[in-house]
Parts: C-alpha cells; structure tokens; sequence
C-alpha cells in the first residue's frame, strides 16, 4: 500500500498509509491525534478544539450534526481525553428501541418486572460507571423517558424497573442528535429543563459540504482502507474525481463518501480509482438522488448487472463476471446476494457475447 498516489498541481504523489494520513491530518491539525478523524478545515479544527477544552472536565456535552457527520467519532474523542479514559464508554441509540426496552435498556430491570424479566439485567447507566454514557440520537428519546432520564442528570441516582433500591452511579454523560433540540422544545416535543440540562458544552460538528478542503484526505483515508481490506491494487485517484467530490452537497456527509468511496473499489477493476461521476456532479436539488445510499446501491446493481448480461450471467471462470469485475468469485457472489441478484431462467438471458479484448 506504500505506492498509491495522488495527483497535486498536475503531479503524481504516493497515497500514503493510513498512518501517514493520520499523521498529515494531524500536522494540518497542529494537534496530537484524534482517532479516525480525518481533515484539517478551519471548521473541523473548531470543533476539535472544544473537543480539547471540554473533555478533561466532567461537563455533560451535546454533540450537534447532520447525520454522518461523525458524531459518535468525536464523543469517543471526548472519552479519550478524559480522566474516565481508563474506563468503558458506553452507548445507546435512543433511536432504536420502542420506549419500554429502552427505559430497560438504560436503567436495567428486575426479575418479574415485566413480561419475560426472567432475570436481573443491568443497564446502560450501571455499566458507564465511572466511565462515559454516549447518548446517541437523544432527540428521539421518548417524552415519557425525559424526567427520568432528567432526575439521573439532576441526582446521578435512579431504580431499575420493578425496583425499589435506589442506585447511585458516577457517569460522565455525552449526548448527540441530528435535530433542532430548541425547536423541539419549542414545540412541546422534548422538556426545556432536560434540554437545558444536555446543553451545557454544546459541539456542532461540521457537514462535509462546509468542510470541502477536507474530502481529498478523506477520500484517500478510505482508499487506503479498504483497498488493504479488500486486497485491490488501488493506486490513483484522477483529479477530476477529486475536483467532483469538492462540488457535490453530501447530503449524507462523511458516511455517504465513505460508502461511495468503497463501493468504487468494489467496482474498480485497475489500479485508478473508478467512481462514477455522474452520482457526485449532480446536487440532490438539480434532480440529483437524495439518499447517497441508496443512488450508490443503484449504482452499482446496474453495473453488475451489465457485467453479468455480458458474461451470460457466469460468475466465476476465465471469462466470467467476476474477472471483468476485477474480484474474486466469491466476493461477487456476496455482492449479489446484498444486491437481491439472481440468475434469471435460462429463456430471460441475454444472447451470450464473446468477451471484448479489453475484458
């Protein structure tokens, strides 16, 4: 991997190791190293900042961004300049369980508490002791979970459900969400006082189309990544790739890169960098695709479609799909399975065509 390149004003430079990305980001930085996060725009060096300033302190912090920005990212950062570093950080997805499992999930139950309790558990405040509770989506936190979660942020003390022992902890809260908290406030849709409780050291995390002076190293931080873990000989990145990535929205922000950046070594059959433009010069707003996910999973169904059309839907061989694909057979075929593709009857197949001399 010591030999991928990058082109700067017209000249080729090697794609450095993912150490070496780190270590430029953090040279750019001028800070020691934050861990997988990757840039250097003033906008993120901002945010690192208060990352620096807050996190030896036991403050509550609220992590402000769009999704895919790389919230849970930086709470981890926090965690780790911390005092607690030595200690678990611990999270929840208040965005993934119906209220019932999540109050559960958060403050444990005993035996009997309720259907199916057939024993203790210990919840997620038990098991941050001493360490760091990392609050992900809490906008979603239901109403009804609010002033309990308020009266452990007030007391640093709750009981498990079908409990009555009341049990202290020592947790270091960081919370984040992608919504307008104070508009939610504003609109009865979360309590004032637990917002204000959360909002002590509030951290906004930049979109990445406020960030574009950071996507070249993005882009080669995720190339360097996956091309090891998929063993493809990923050596240049043209420059009007670069160039299109800089003026696309991202709407789904680093997330969306790295996904798109993946699935274009997938898709990649050399040594260049194969990403298909056409889903990165359009903005969601110019009748682009909204979901980045999902257009890259458009993407590349056709493409391997098409491939597997003109290899009369043979996978492996000399001259199946997966060689023009650049990959293994087996690797092709857990791409299919992902992408819902199966081999159509044999009466729905396509003529079968000689390969061309540059497959």
């Amino acid at each position: 991997m010591d030999n991928h390149q990058v082109e700067h004003d017209g000249t080729w430079e090697a794609l450095e190791t993912m150490d070496e990305v780190r270590r430029i980001a953090r040279k750019s930085r001028g800070e020691r190293s934050f861990t997988d996060i990757v840039g250097g725009s003033p906008a993120l060096r901002d945010a690192l900042r208060q990352v620096e300033v807050v996190a030896p302190t036991d403050s509550t912090v609220l992590i402000l961004g769009e999704t895919g920005t790389g919230k849970e990212l930086v709470a981890r950062a926090i965690h780790d300049r911390s005092g607690r570093r030595e200690r678990t950080i611990v999270k929840v997805n208040c965005g993934t369980l119906p209220p019932a499992l999540l109050e559960s999930e958060l403050f444990g139950h005993e035996r009997g508490a309720f259907t199916h309790a057939i024993a203790q558990k210990i919840g997620r405040f038990e098991l941050a002791h001493g360490g760091t509770l990392f609050l992900d989506e809490v906008g979603e936190l239901p109403l009804e979970l609010q002033p309990k979660l308020l009266r452990v942020l007030q007391d640093w003390e709750f009981e498990r459900l079908g409990g009555t022992r009341t049990i202290k902890v020592d947790v270091r809260l960081v919370a984040a969400t992608n919504r307008d908290l104070a508009q939610m406030v504003r609109e009865r849709r979360f309590r004032d006082d637990l917002y204000y409780r959360l909002n002590v050291f509030p951290i906004h995390v930049p979109p990445l189309r406020e960030r574009p002076e950071d996507i070249e190293a993005l882009a080669r931080h995720f190339v360097v990544r996956f091309a090891a873990r998929m063993n493809r000989p990923i050596e240049l990145i043209p420059p009007k790739t670069i160039e299109a990535m800089r003026r696309y929205s991202w709407p789904g922000n680093v997330r969306e890169l790295e996904n798109l950046i993946e699935r274009a070594i997938i898709l990649s059959p050399g040594q260049t960098l194969d990403v298909p433009l056409g889903d990165v010069e359009r903005r969601p707003s110019d009748g682009g695709i909204a979901d980045g996910t999902a257009s890259l999973d458009r993407m590349t169904r056709m493409h391997v479609v098409r491939v597997l059309n003109e290899s009369n839907w043979t996978v492996g061989g000399r001259h199946g799909a997966a060689v023009r694909l650049g990959m293994h057979r087996t690797t092709l075929q857990s791409l299919m399975k992902r992408l819902g593709l199966s081999r159509p009857p044999d009466g729905a197949l396509p003529a079968p065509r000689h390969p061309s001399p540059s497959a």
